[in-house]
Protein backbone atom coordinates (compact mmCIF):
# COMPACT_ATOMS: atom_id res chain seq x y z
CA UNK A 1 0.00 0.00 0.00
CA UNK A 2 1.43 3.36 -1.01
CA UNK A 3 1.65 6.15 1.51
CA UNK A 4 2.26 9.88 1.45
CA UNK A 5 5.87 11.02 1.79
CA UNK A 6 6.16 12.95 5.05
CA UNK A 7 2.42 13.39 5.43
CA UNK A 8 1.10 14.98 8.57
CA UNK A 9 -2.69 14.81 8.80
CA UNK A 10 -4.41 16.46 11.74
CA UNK A 11 -8.15 16.20 12.21
CA UNK A 12 -10.09 18.55 14.41
CA UNK A 13 -13.85 19.12 14.69
CA UNK A 14 -13.54 22.13 12.42
CA UNK A 15 -10.77 21.65 9.90
CA UNK A 16 -8.78 18.92 8.19
CA UNK A 17 -5.20 20.02 7.54
CA UNK A 18 -3.07 18.11 5.07
CA UNK A 19 0.51 18.73 4.06
CA UNK A 20 1.02 18.38 0.32
CA UNK A 21 3.31 15.45 -0.51
CA UNK A 22 6.30 15.75 -2.80
CA UNK A 23 4.65 13.47 -5.37
CA UNK A 24 0.95 12.63 -5.85
CA UNK A 25 0.24 9.29 -4.21
CA UNK A 26 -2.18 7.68 -1.77
CA UNK A 27 -5.75 6.65 -2.66
CA UNK A 28 -6.96 6.58 -6.24
CA UNK A 29 -9.91 8.57 -7.53
CA UNK A 30 -11.96 5.40 -7.70
CA UNK A 31 -11.27 4.67 -4.03
CA UNK A 32 -12.52 8.16 -3.17
CA UNK A 33 -15.90 7.34 -4.75
CA UNK A 34 -15.59 9.06 -8.13
CA UNK A 35 -17.78 7.50 -10.87
CA UNK A 36 -15.91 5.13 -13.16
CA UNK A 37 -16.62 7.19 -16.29
CA UNK A 38 -14.79 10.15 -14.79
CA UNK A 39 -11.98 7.92 -13.50
CA UNK A 40 -11.49 6.60 -17.04
CA UNK A 41 -11.56 10.14 -18.48
CA UNK A 42 -8.88 11.20 -15.99
CA UNK A 43 -6.71 8.19 -16.83
CA UNK A 44 -6.86 9.12 -20.51
CA UNK A 45 -5.24 12.41 -19.49
CA UNK A 46 -2.68 10.51 -17.38
CA UNK A 47 -4.20 11.73 -14.08
CA UNK A 48 -4.31 8.74 -11.74
CA UNK A 49 -3.72 9.98 -8.18
CA UNK A 50 -5.36 12.97 -6.48
CA UNK A 51 -3.42 15.81 -4.95
CA UNK A 52 -3.87 16.50 -1.25
CA UNK A 53 -6.73 19.01 -1.51
CA UNK A 54 -8.55 16.63 -3.85
CA UNK A 55 -8.04 13.58 -1.63
CA UNK A 56 -9.17 15.58 1.37
CA UNK A 57 -12.23 17.34 -0.06
CA UNK A 58 -13.62 14.88 -2.64
CA UNK A 59 -15.39 12.43 -0.27
CA UNK A 60 -17.37 15.21 1.45
CA UNK A 61 -18.11 17.01 -1.81
CA UNK A 62 -19.26 13.80 -3.52
CA UNK A 63 -21.52 13.14 -0.53
CA UNK A 64 -23.29 16.45 -1.19
CA UNK A 65 -21.92 18.41 1.77
CA UNK A 66 -20.96 22.06 1.60
CA UNK A 67 -17.18 22.34 1.45
CA UNK A 68 -14.89 25.11 2.59
CA UNK A 69 -11.40 24.70 1.15
CA UNK A 70 -8.34 26.72 2.09
CA UNK A 71 -5.65 26.19 -0.50
CA UNK A 72 -3.21 28.28 -2.47
CA UNK A 73 -3.22 28.70 -6.24
CA UNK A 74 -1.73 25.72 -8.04
CA UNK A 75 -2.69 23.13 -5.40
CA UNK A 76 -5.30 21.31 -7.52
CA UNK A 77 -8.46 23.15 -6.49
CA UNK A 78 -10.04 23.00 -9.95
CA UNK A 79 -10.49 19.22 -9.87
CA UNK A 80 -11.34 19.34 -6.15
CA UNK A 81 -14.56 21.21 -6.95
CA UNK A 82 -14.92 20.28 -10.62
CA UNK A 83 -15.08 16.51 -10.24
CA UNK A 84 -17.93 16.52 -7.66
CA UNK A 85 -19.78 19.07 -9.79
CA UNK A 86 -19.51 16.90 -12.90
CA UNK A 87 -20.40 13.74 -10.98
CA UNK A 88 -23.61 15.30 -9.69
CA UNK A 89 -24.63 16.73 -13.06
CA UNK A 90 -23.92 13.40 -14.75
CA UNK A 91 -26.43 11.60 -12.56
CA UNK A 92 -29.36 13.17 -14.44
CA UNK A 93 -29.15 14.29 -18.07
CA UNK A 94 -31.47 17.28 -18.01
CA UNK A 95 -30.60 20.44 -19.88
CA UNK A 96 -32.92 23.38 -20.49
CA UNK A 97 -32.41 26.66 -22.32
CA UNK A 98 -31.17 29.58 -20.20
CA UNK A 99 -31.33 27.45 -17.02
CA UNK A 100 -27.95 25.90 -16.02
CA UNK A 101 -27.85 23.47 -13.10
CA UNK A 102 -24.41 24.45 -11.82
CA UNK A 103 -22.50 27.71 -11.47
CA UNK A 104 -18.78 28.37 -10.99
CA UNK A 105 -17.90 31.97 -10.08
CA UNK A 106 -14.32 33.13 -10.70
CA UNK A 107 -12.70 36.58 -10.50
CA UNK A 108 -10.99 36.84 -13.91
CA UNK A 109 -11.44 35.91 -17.56
CA UNK A 110 -8.23 33.92 -17.65
CA UNK A 111 -9.25 31.82 -14.67
CA UNK A 112 -12.68 31.18 -16.22
CA UNK A 113 -11.05 29.91 -19.38
CA UNK A 114 -8.58 27.80 -17.43
CA UNK A 115 -11.35 26.12 -15.42
CA UNK A 116 -13.27 25.47 -18.64
CA UNK A 117 -10.23 23.97 -20.37
CA UNK A 118 -9.66 21.59 -17.44
CA UNK A 119 -13.27 20.49 -16.93
CA UNK A 120 -14.85 20.57 -20.39
CA UNK A 121 -13.12 17.43 -21.76
CA UNK A 122 -14.11 15.53 -18.61
CA UNK A 123 -17.68 16.76 -18.92
CA UNK A 124 -17.92 15.62 -22.52
CA UNK A 125 -17.04 12.08 -21.44
CA UNK A 126 -20.25 11.89 -19.37
CA UNK A 127 -22.49 14.08 -21.52
CA UNK A 128 -22.20 17.26 -19.41
CA UNK A 129 -21.85 20.50 -21.34
CA UNK A 130 -20.16 23.61 -19.92
CA UNK A 131 -19.75 27.14 -21.18
CA UNK A 132 -17.97 30.33 -20.12
CA UNK A 133 -19.46 33.76 -19.50
CA UNK A 134 -17.08 36.68 -19.03
CA UNK A 135 -16.43 40.20 -20.23
CA UNK A 136 -14.21 41.01 -23.16
CA UNK A 137 -15.70 38.17 -25.24
CA UNK A 138 -18.66 38.11 -27.63
CA UNK A 139 -21.88 38.43 -25.65
CA UNK A 140 -23.83 37.24 -28.69
CA UNK A 141 -22.04 33.88 -28.72
CA UNK A 142 -22.54 33.47 -24.99
CA UNK A 143 -26.26 34.19 -25.38
CA UNK A 144 -26.56 31.66 -28.21
CA UNK A 145 -24.93 28.96 -26.08
CA UNK A 146 -27.20 29.72 -23.14
CA UNK A 147 -30.27 29.58 -25.37
CA UNK A 148 -29.24 26.17 -26.70
CA UNK A 149 -28.89 24.96 -23.13
CA UNK A 150 -25.87 24.07 -20.98
CA UNK A 151 -25.44 22.13 -17.75
CA UNK A 152 -22.93 24.44 -16.06
CA UNK A 153 -21.77 28.02 -16.44
CA UNK A 154 -18.27 29.22 -15.50
CA UNK A 155 -18.62 32.98 -15.09
CA UNK A 156 -17.21 36.22 -13.84
CA UNK A 157 -19.81 38.04 -11.70
CA UNK A 158 -20.21 41.21 -13.79
CA UNK A 159 -20.99 39.63 -17.17
CA UNK A 160 -23.29 37.04 -15.58
CA UNK A 161 -25.24 39.80 -13.84
CA UNK A 162 -25.62 41.62 -17.18
CA UNK A 163 -27.03 38.51 -18.88
CA UNK A 164 -29.46 37.88 -16.02
CA UNK A 165 -30.66 41.48 -16.35
CA UNK A 166 -31.33 40.87 -20.06
CA UNK A 167 -33.35 37.75 -19.28
CA UNK A 168 -30.87 35.47 -21.08
CA UNK A 169 -30.13 33.24 -18.09
CA UNK A 170 -31.75 32.31 -14.79
CA UNK A 171 -30.18 30.72 -11.72
CA UNK A 172 -33.40 29.19 -10.39
CA UNK A 173 -32.27 25.64 -11.27
CA UNK A 174 -28.69 25.90 -9.95
CA UNK A 175 -28.11 23.05 -7.47
CA UNK A 176 -24.30 23.30 -7.20
CA UNK A 177 -22.46 26.59 -6.71
CA UNK A 178 -18.69 27.04 -6.63
CA UNK A 179 -16.90 30.23 -5.54
CA UNK A 180 -13.24 30.02 -6.53
CA UNK A 181 -10.56 32.42 -5.22
CA UNK A 182 -13.04 34.10 -2.92
CA UNK A 183 -10.30 36.19 -1.30
CA UNK A 184 -9.41 37.76 -4.64
CA UNK A 185 -13.13 38.33 -5.32
CA UNK A 186 -13.15 40.33 -2.11
CA UNK A 187 -10.05 42.32 -3.11
CA UNK A 188 -11.72 43.28 -6.39
CA UNK A 189 -14.95 44.32 -4.67
CA UNK A 190 -17.03 41.53 -6.26
CA UNK A 191 -18.52 40.04 -3.09
CA UNK A 192 -21.70 42.19 -3.08
CA UNK A 193 -22.44 40.97 -6.63
CA UNK A 194 -21.55 37.41 -5.61
CA UNK A 195 -24.11 37.60 -2.80
CA UNK A 196 -26.78 38.85 -5.20
CA UNK A 197 -26.08 35.92 -7.49
CA UNK A 198 -26.10 33.35 -4.67
CA UNK A 199 -29.45 34.68 -3.50
CA UNK A 200 -30.89 33.73 -6.89
CA UNK A 201 -29.81 30.07 -6.70
CA UNK A 202 -31.80 27.32 -5.00
CA UNK A 203 -31.78 27.60 -1.19
CA UNK A 204 -30.81 23.92 -0.89
CA UNK A 205 -27.96 24.19 -3.42
CA UNK A 206 -24.61 22.68 -2.51
CA UNK A 207 -21.91 25.34 -1.95
CA UNK A 208 -18.20 24.75 -2.55
CA UNK A 209 -16.00 27.71 -1.60
CA UNK A 210 -12.22 27.83 -2.07
CA UNK A 211 -9.94 30.60 -0.92
CA UNK A 212 -6.34 31.16 0.09
CA UNK A 213 -7.50 33.16 3.13
CA UNK A 214 -10.74 32.90 5.12
CA UNK A 215 -10.90 36.20 6.97
CA UNK A 216 -12.82 39.46 6.54
CA UNK A 217 -15.59 39.47 3.95
CA UNK A 218 -14.87 35.88 2.98
CA UNK A 219 -15.77 34.76 6.49
CA UNK A 220 -19.05 36.70 6.23
CA UNK A 221 -19.83 34.91 2.97
CA UNK A 222 -19.09 31.53 4.56
CA UNK A 223 -21.32 32.17 7.57
CA UNK A 224 -24.22 33.36 5.43
CA UNK A 225 -24.30 30.76 2.66
CA UNK A 226 -22.50 27.56 3.75
CA UNK A 227 -24.39 25.15 6.00
CA UNK A 228 -22.25 23.09 8.37
CA UNK A 229 -19.40 22.99 5.84
CA UNK A 230 -16.70 20.36 5.82
CA UNK A 231 -13.48 22.35 6.20
CA UNK A 232 -10.31 21.27 4.44
CA UNK A 233 -7.00 23.10 4.51
CA UNK A 234 -3.94 22.23 2.49
CA UNK A 235 -0.62 23.33 3.90
CA UNK A 236 2.11 23.04 1.34
CA UNK A 237 5.64 22.23 2.32
CA UNK A 238 7.56 25.48 2.24
CA UNK A 239 4.55 27.78 2.77
CA UNK A 240 6.08 29.20 5.93
CA UNK A 241 9.43 29.75 4.22
CA UNK A 242 8.91 30.51 0.52
CA UNK A 243 11.33 28.50 -1.63
CA UNK A 244 12.04 31.40 -4.00
CA UNK A 245 15.09 33.60 -3.45
CA UNK A 246 13.96 37.15 -2.61
CA UNK A 247 16.13 40.13 -3.59
CA UNK A 248 15.58 43.88 -3.39
CA UNK A 249 17.47 46.68 -5.12
CA UNK A 250 17.34 50.42 -4.49
CA UNK A 251 18.06 52.54 -7.55
CA UNK A 252 17.56 55.97 -9.08
CA UNK A 253 14.49 56.60 -11.20
CA UNK A 254 16.59 57.11 -14.36
CA UNK A 255 18.17 53.65 -13.87
CA UNK A 256 14.89 51.76 -13.47
CA UNK A 257 14.23 50.98 -17.15
CA UNK A 258 17.89 50.17 -18.01
CA UNK A 259 18.13 47.72 -15.10
CA UNK A 260 14.80 46.17 -16.11
CA UNK A 261 16.06 45.72 -19.67
CA UNK A 262 19.16 43.93 -18.39
CA UNK A 263 17.12 41.61 -16.16
CA UNK A 264 14.53 40.95 -18.89
CA UNK A 265 17.32 39.84 -21.23
CA UNK A 266 18.11 37.04 -18.77
CA UNK A 267 17.55 33.53 -20.22
CA UNK A 268 14.26 31.95 -19.15
CA UNK A 269 10.74 33.20 -18.52
CA UNK A 270 10.44 36.53 -16.72
CA UNK A 271 7.18 37.91 -15.34
CA UNK A 272 7.18 41.67 -14.62
CA UNK A 273 4.49 43.29 -12.49
CA UNK A 274 3.45 46.92 -12.93
CA UNK A 275 0.74 49.02 -11.34
CA UNK A 276 -1.22 50.40 -14.33
CA UNK A 277 -2.34 49.37 -17.80
CA UNK A 278 -0.52 52.30 -19.36
CA UNK A 279 2.62 51.34 -17.47
CA UNK A 280 2.38 47.77 -18.82
CA UNK A 281 2.08 48.94 -22.43
CA UNK A 282 4.87 51.49 -22.03
CA UNK A 283 7.33 49.08 -20.40
CA UNK A 284 6.61 46.33 -22.94
CA UNK A 285 7.26 48.86 -25.69
CA UNK A 286 10.57 49.86 -24.10
CA UNK A 287 11.66 46.23 -23.91
CA UNK A 288 10.66 45.55 -27.50
CA UNK A 289 12.63 48.63 -28.63
CA UNK A 290 15.65 47.13 -26.83
CA UNK A 291 15.31 43.93 -28.87
CA UNK A 292 13.63 41.87 -26.11
CA UNK A 293 10.61 39.73 -26.98
CA UNK A 294 8.00 40.97 -24.54
CA UNK A 295 4.22 41.18 -24.40
CA UNK A 296 1.83 43.13 -22.16
CA UNK A 297 -1.31 41.73 -20.54
CA UNK A 298 -3.89 43.78 -18.64
CA UNK A 299 -7.61 44.30 -18.25
CA UNK A 300 -7.79 46.96 -20.96
CA UNK A 301 -6.88 44.52 -23.75
CA UNK A 302 -9.46 42.54 -25.76
CA UNK A 303 -9.76 38.96 -24.65
CA UNK A 304 -8.18 37.68 -27.85
CA UNK A 305 -5.11 39.84 -27.30
CA UNK A 306 -4.81 38.70 -23.70
CA UNK A 307 -5.01 35.06 -24.73
CA UNK A 308 -2.40 35.50 -27.46
CA UNK A 309 -0.04 37.24 -25.04
CA UNK A 310 -0.42 34.43 -22.51
CA UNK A 311 0.11 31.78 -25.19
CA UNK A 312 3.28 33.53 -26.37
CA UNK A 313 4.55 33.55 -22.79
CA UNK A 314 3.54 29.96 -22.06
CA UNK A 315 5.28 28.73 -25.21
CA UNK A 316 8.37 30.91 -24.46
CA UNK A 317 8.11 32.55 -27.87
CA UNK A 318 7.91 35.81 -25.91
CA UNK A 319 9.71 34.89 -22.70
CA UNK A 320 8.90 38.20 -20.98
CA UNK A 321 5.38 39.13 -19.88
CA UNK A 322 4.52 42.54 -18.38
CA UNK A 323 1.32 42.26 -16.35
CA UNK A 324 -0.95 44.14 -14.00
CA UNK A 325 -2.18 42.43 -10.84
CA UNK A 326 -5.74 41.80 -12.09
CA UNK A 327 -4.64 40.08 -15.29
CA UNK A 328 -1.90 38.14 -13.54
CA UNK A 329 -4.39 36.36 -11.28
CA UNK A 330 -5.13 33.94 -14.11
CA UNK A 331 -1.49 33.24 -15.00
CA UNK A 332 -0.51 29.71 -13.98
CA UNK A 333 2.67 28.94 -15.92
CA UNK A 334 5.42 26.67 -14.63
CA UNK A 335 9.13 27.41 -15.15
CA UNK A 336 8.89 31.14 -14.50
CA UNK A 337 12.44 31.69 -13.28
CA UNK A 338 12.20 35.40 -12.40
CA UNK A 339 9.42 37.55 -10.98
CA UNK A 340 10.23 41.26 -11.11
CA UNK A 341 8.28 43.79 -9.05
CA UNK A 342 8.81 46.81 -11.31
CA UNK A 343 6.18 48.71 -9.30
CA UNK A 344 5.77 47.78 -5.61
CA UNK A 345 2.61 45.82 -4.74
CA UNK A 346 -0.18 47.38 -2.68
CA UNK A 347 0.27 45.04 0.30
CA UNK A 348 2.05 41.90 1.48
CA UNK A 349 -0.72 39.59 0.21
CA UNK A 350 -0.27 40.94 -3.30
CA UNK A 351 3.49 40.57 -2.90
CA UNK A 352 3.11 36.90 -1.99
CA UNK A 353 0.67 36.27 -4.81
CA UNK A 354 2.93 37.89 -7.38
CA UNK A 355 5.96 36.07 -6.03
CA UNK A 356 4.10 32.76 -6.10
CA UNK A 357 4.25 32.77 -9.91
CA UNK A 358 7.81 31.42 -9.61
CA UNK A 359 9.28 28.46 -7.69
CA UNK A 360 6.34 26.26 -8.64
CA UNK A 361 6.15 22.48 -8.98
CA UNK A 362 9.40 22.00 -7.08
CA UNK A 363 11.44 24.33 -9.29
CA UNK A 364 13.55 27.21 -8.02
CA UNK A 365 12.99 30.87 -8.73
CA UNK A 366 14.07 34.42 -8.00
CA UNK A 367 11.93 37.36 -6.89
CA UNK A 368 13.37 40.86 -7.40
CA UNK A 369 11.92 44.16 -6.15
CA UNK A 370 13.04 47.43 -7.76
CA UNK A 371 12.65 50.26 -5.24
CA UNK A 372 13.08 53.99 -5.49
CA UNK A 373 14.80 55.48 -2.39
CA UNK A 374 11.52 56.76 -0.91
CA UNK A 375 9.89 53.31 -1.29
CA UNK A 376 12.45 51.34 0.74
CA UNK A 377 10.92 51.90 4.18
CA UNK A 378 7.44 50.78 3.22
CA UNK A 379 8.86 47.84 1.27
CA UNK A 380 10.72 46.58 4.35
CA UNK A 381 7.49 46.60 6.36
CA UNK A 382 5.82 44.65 3.56
CA UNK A 383 8.65 42.11 3.54
CA UNK A 384 8.28 41.56 7.29
CA UNK A 385 4.54 40.94 6.93
CA UNK A 386 5.23 38.48 4.12
CA UNK A 387 7.87 36.73 6.28
CA UNK A 388 10.74 37.30 3.85
CA UNK A 389 13.93 39.18 4.63
CA UNK A 390 15.72 40.36 1.49
CA UNK A 391 18.67 42.70 1.95
CA UNK A 392 18.10 45.96 0.09
CA UNK A 393 21.20 46.75 -2.01
CA UNK A 394 21.96 49.92 -3.95
CA UNK A 395 22.61 49.19 -7.65
CA UNK A 396 23.19 50.87 -10.99
CA UNK A 397 22.97 49.37 -14.49
CA UNK A 398 25.74 46.85 -15.09
CA UNK A 399 26.66 46.35 -11.43
CA UNK A 400 27.88 42.93 -10.34
CA UNK A 401 24.65 41.76 -8.61
CA UNK A 402 22.67 42.43 -11.80
CA UNK A 403 25.27 40.75 -14.01
CA UNK A 404 25.35 37.66 -11.75
CA UNK A 405 21.57 37.41 -11.78
CA UNK A 406 21.48 37.64 -15.56
CA UNK A 407 24.17 34.97 -15.89
CA UNK A 408 22.23 32.56 -13.67
CA UNK A 409 19.26 32.37 -16.02
CA UNK A 410 18.28 29.07 -17.65
CA UNK A 411 17.25 29.02 -21.31
CA UNK A 412 13.76 27.74 -22.14
CA UNK A 413 13.23 26.34 -25.63
CA UNK A 414 10.33 28.05 -27.45
CA UNK A 415 7.42 25.87 -28.55
CA UNK A 416 5.87 26.56 -31.93
CA UNK A 417 2.13 26.02 -32.10
CA UNK A 418 0.78 24.43 -35.30
CA UNK A 419 -0.57 26.95 -37.78
CA UNK A 420 -4.34 26.82 -37.94
CA UNK A 421 -5.53 25.89 -41.39
CA UNK A 422 -8.02 28.18 -43.08
CA UNK A 423 -11.55 26.84 -43.32
CA UNK A 424 -11.76 28.04 -46.92
CA UNK A 425 -10.49 25.59 -49.55
CA UNK A 426 -7.31 26.63 -51.28
CA UNK A 427 -8.86 26.03 -54.68
CA UNK A 428 -5.80 24.45 -56.27
CA UNK A 429 -2.78 25.99 -57.95
CA UNK A 430 -2.30 29.68 -57.36
CA UNK A 431 -4.89 29.75 -54.60
CA UNK A 432 -7.78 30.06 -57.12
CA UNK A 433 -11.22 28.95 -56.09
CA UNK A 434 -12.43 25.59 -57.43
CA UNK A 435 -14.37 25.69 -60.70
CA UNK A 436 -18.13 25.38 -60.21
CA UNK A 437 -20.33 22.96 -62.13
CA UNK A 438 -21.09 24.29 -65.59
CA UNK A 439 -18.34 26.91 -65.52
CA UNK A 440 -16.03 26.83 -68.52
CA UNK A 441 -12.30 26.47 -67.84
CA UNK A 442 -10.14 29.54 -68.22
CA UNK A 443 -8.22 29.92 -71.45
CA UNK A 444 -5.10 31.79 -72.38
CA UNK A 445 -6.01 35.35 -73.26
CA UNK A 446 -8.91 35.58 -70.79
CA UNK A 447 -9.00 38.75 -68.77
CA UNK A 448 -7.58 38.29 -65.27
CA UNK A 449 -10.09 38.24 -62.47
CA UNK A 450 -10.12 41.32 -60.32
CA UNK A 451 -11.85 42.17 -57.04
CA UNK A 452 -15.57 42.80 -57.27
CA UNK A 453 -16.38 46.37 -58.27
CA UNK A 454 -12.88 47.28 -59.45
CA UNK A 455 -12.51 48.53 -63.05
CA UNK A 456 -9.26 48.33 -64.99
CA UNK A 457 -6.92 51.31 -64.83
CA UNK A 458 -6.86 53.58 -67.88
CA UNK A 459 -4.31 56.07 -69.14
CA UNK A 460 -4.79 59.39 -67.43
CA UNK A 461 -6.33 57.93 -64.27
CA UNK A 462 -5.24 59.41 -61.02
CA UNK A 463 -2.68 57.32 -59.10
CA UNK A 464 -4.18 54.69 -56.82
CA UNK A 465 -4.15 55.17 -53.08
CA UNK A 466 -0.60 54.88 -51.78
CA UNK A 467 1.10 55.45 -55.14
CA UNK A 468 2.08 59.04 -54.41
CA UNK A 469 3.73 60.51 -51.32
CA UNK A 470 1.46 61.16 -48.38
CA UNK A 471 -0.07 64.65 -48.57
CA UNK A 472 0.77 65.28 -52.24
CA UNK A 473 -2.24 65.89 -54.46
CA UNK A 474 -2.41 64.88 -58.10
CA UNK A 475 -1.35 67.65 -60.50
CA UNK A 476 -3.19 68.39 -63.74
CA UNK A 477 -1.77 69.95 -66.86
CA UNK A 478 -0.72 73.50 -66.14
CA UNK A 479 -0.51 73.02 -62.37
CA UNK A 480 2.20 75.06 -60.81
CA UNK A 481 5.13 73.27 -59.16
CA UNK A 482 4.53 72.21 -55.57
CA UNK A 483 5.10 75.12 -53.20
CA UNK A 484 5.07 77.81 -55.92
CA UNK A 485 2.88 80.81 -55.13
CA UNK A 486 0.16 81.94 -57.50
CA UNK A 487 0.66 85.19 -59.41
CA UNK A 488 -0.81 88.18 -57.59
CA UNK A 489 -3.48 88.62 -60.29
CA UNK A 490 -5.14 85.38 -59.16
CA UNK A 491 -5.16 86.02 -55.44
CA UNK A 492 -8.52 86.41 -53.84
CA UNK A 493 -10.50 85.49 -56.98
CA UNK A 494 -11.47 82.09 -55.61
CA UNK A 495 -10.41 80.20 -58.72
CA UNK A 496 -7.28 78.53 -60.02
CA UNK A 497 -5.55 79.58 -63.24
CA UNK A 498 -6.70 78.00 -66.46
CA UNK A 499 -4.56 75.23 -67.91
CA UNK A 500 -2.20 76.03 -70.72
Amino acid sequence: MTTFDTVDVQTTPEITEVEVPAEPSGPTFAQLGLPQQLVTALERRDIRHPFAIQASALPDALAGRDVLGKAATGSGKTLAFGLPLLARLGETARRGPRAPRALVLVPTRELAQQVFDNLSPLGQSIGVQLTTVYGGASMYRQIQQLRRGVDAVIATPGRLQDLIGQGEVTLDEVSVTVIDEADFMSDLGFLPVVQELLDQTRPDAQRLLFSATLDGEVDTLVRRYLKDPARHEVKRAGDDAPPAEHLAYSLAFRDKVPVTEQLAARPGRTLIFVRTQLGADRLAGNLQAAGIKAEAIHGGLPQGARRRALEEFTDARSPVLVATDVAARGIHVDDVSLVLHYDPPADHKTYLHRSGRTARAGAGGVVVSLLLPDQVGQAKRRFRQAKVEPVVSRVRPGDAPIAELVASGVHVEPVERPVRESRRPSGGPGGRRPRRDGERPRRDGDRPRRPHGERPRRDGDRPAFGERPYGERSRGNGDRPYGERRPSSYRGQGRRPAAD
